[in-house]
């Protein structure tokens, strides 16, 4: 009778073993796939993260570089404008005030030979105005 009792017992755990292993392997398969859902998730995630890096990109290398590169282009190019017309009025200006000097110059002379040896020469730091030269 009481290897009956324990025969019984023993094929209650045996049972009790197997639906154990059942259920263990049933949520090792079950974890195995929420794994692999889980890593394709996250590959799909890194797949756009990465196409959108590469428009982004993309877009540095061929819209906002050369746009920057057009402006920088244009911005020397007026500044060596510029550079040259203020070359250019400077150039004038020394030409206008080399004329004037010599015009004056011409002026004092004349009126030193008409005035004698006793004449002496006008003072030109009394002189308060200046000449607009570059616009007459």
């Amino acid at each position: 009778m009481a290897q009956t009792i324990m025969k019984a017992r023993l094929k209650g755990a045996q049972t009790g073993r197997n639906l154990l292993k059942k259920k263990a392997d049933a949520l090792s398969m079950r974890f195995r796939q929420i794994l692999r859902k889980i890593i394709e998730t996250s590959f799909v995630t890194l797949d756009e993260a990465i196409k959108i890096t590469n428009r982004r990109v993309n877009a540095i290398e061929h819209v906002i570089i050369p746009r920057i590169e057009r402006t920088l282009t244009y911005i020397i190019t007026e500044l060596d404008e510029r550079e040259r017309e203020e070359f250019y009025r400077l150039k004038k200006i020394q030409e206008k005030k080399k004329q004037l000097r010599e015009r004056t110059e011409k002026e004092i002379a004349q009126r030193l030979a008409q005035l004698g040896p006793m004449a002496e020469p006008a003072n030109m730091l009394t002189e308060e105005a200046d000449e607009d030269l570059l616009f007459e």
